[in-house]
Parts: C-alpha cells; sequence; structure tokens
C-alpha cells in the first residue's frame, strides 16, 4: 500500500519570492533522497495558500525523516504567515 502526503501552509506575503525558491530546494532534495517528484500548487482563490503534494509513497518513514529535514534545510518555516505553520494528511491509496 502507498500514501499520498498532502502539505498546506500559507506563505508571508512579503516572503513569495524566497518562498518559492525554499520549496523549490525542499522538492529538489526530497527528489535526489526518495525519486519522488513533488509538486506544489497554489489556491486560486487564496494565493498564498500553498499545498506540496508527494503520491505514492511506499516507504512512509523514510519519505518523513527525508521530507523533515529537507524542510528544516530549506528555511521553509521562517518564511511562513505569522501563526502559521505546516500540516501535513496522508491518504491511502
Amino acid at each position: 500500500m502507498s500514501c499520498n502526503y498532502y502539505i498546506y501552509y500559507r506563505v508571508d506575503a512579503a516572503k513569495t519570492g524566497p518562498g518559492a525558491v525554499a520549496v523549490e530546494f525542499l522538492l529538489d532534495a526530497v527528489m535526489r533522497e526518495t525519486v519522488i517528484a513533488g509538486r506544489v500548487l497554489k489556491n486560486r482563490n487564496e494565493p498564498l495558500l500553498w499545498r506540496e503534494i508527494y503520491e505514492n509513497v511506499a516507504d512512509e518513514a523514510k519519505f518523513e525523516w527525508v521530507l523533515a529535514e529537507a524542510a528544516a534545510a530549506s528555511g521553509i518555516a521562517n518564511l511562513l504567515q505569522a501563526g502559521s505553520s505546516r500540516h501535513t494528511e496522508c491518504f491511502s491509496a
């Protein structure tokens, strides 16, 4: 069985440029370590609400560890709206 991960958060309006760079770094790091190609979407009606999507994750423990390390290294937490955080949901396929 595999899982699909959906991570959503709100980026600070003044930090969308650095946020985009951080997310690309994060996606690249996850891809290098897990061979899972993530993608990021922005809400059509709320462009500061971003969602990362990672599909068909077979090794959840490894993926979650790699994702946490990549997120920390990217500095994405410093680019979120005040009081905001990254929220992760995992759905079975």
